[in-house]
């Protein structure tokens, strides 16, 4: 039996298919951005590179989340 994907990583199928990119690319934009905020890094993927807001933010939480793990 398959596990649902929840939290954060639910929403990269949807990344990958709207933005034409391998989630690994945002990840690793997201995470270059060590430096700064939660929220600016959402700003500067939204600003940037065009995502839209909740995109953003699942990036950013699933990098920040997997920082604090390691």
């Amino acid at each position: 039996m398959t596990e649902k994907v929840q939290g954060p990583a639910s929403y990269f199928p949807s990344i990958e298919k709207k933005y034409g990119q391998p989630i690994q690319h945002w990840l690793d934009l997201a995470a270059a951005q060590s430096d700064m905020t939660h929220m600016q890094i959402v700003a500067v993927l939204k600003e940037t590179h065009g995502l839209g807001h909740g995109h953003a933010n699942a990036i950013v939480a699933h990098v920040l989340a997997q920082k604090k793990k390691g």
